[in-house]
């Protein structure tokens, strides 16, 4: 990946109105969007349509579509590719949902292994819907899941992306867990 300065640079570029800027950095953060695709993907069973490189280039059109957006840095680029992937993947599942309904809902495990075994559609829909809630509470804990569970990030790379120490990303990310978990129980109890 380029140096954090060359990307940056470019992310300023982009938003001092150089229309070329983003086709320049794409290809240096290519393998950081591969390695988060391919992260969230990790356990996918054979012959499913949405691969790591689908994912990239599903993510990067999006980016593409943020004309007006106002990069501030590296990490913010980081954090709108890794909202950018949830919002794919979620409405992958919602595709694959509308194909297929099928029974209970059991809650998707968030663990600190990173994705491990890639949720059904109906988990990730489950997820989302959670994720929305868990958003009246706090932000920053949808920002921290985002960017974990979805973009496969360490701890001290989502540090890094939302400011934090990572003691401080530690303890919400076991917050934002248990809050999941509970409300993802409680919605398979209904």
């Amino acid at each position: 990946m380029g140096s954090v300065g060359e990307i940056t640079e470019r992310l300023l570029a982009l938003r001092a109105g150089d229309k070329d800027a983003l086709n320049q950095l794409v290809p240096i953060v290519y393998e950081r969007l591969r390695g988060m695709a391919h992260a969230r993907l990790a356990g996918r069973r054979p012959g499913s349509t949405l691969d790591t490189t689908a994912l990239v280039h599903e993510a990067y059109l999006k980016l593409v579509d943020q004309t007006q957006a106002q990069w501030r840095d590296r990490t913010h680029f980081f954090a709108v590719a890794a909202t950018a992937m949830r919002q794919i993947v979620v409405d992958h599942a919602r595709r694959h949902s509308a194909r297929k309904r099928g029974g209970g809902v059991r809650p998707a495990v968030l663990d600190d292994e990173g994705p491990g075994v890639a949720p059904r559609a109906e988990e990730i829909l489950a997820l989302d819907l959670a994720l929305s809630r868990l958003g009246a509470l706090s932000e920053r804990m949808v920002k921290m899941v985002e960017l974990r569970f979805f973009a496969g990030l360490s701890v001290e790379e989502t540090a890094e992306v939302l400011g934090l120490d990572p003691r401080t990303v530690n303890r919400d990310w076991r917050a934002a867990r248990a809050l999941l978990y509970r409300e993802l129980s409680g919605a398979q109890a209904t």
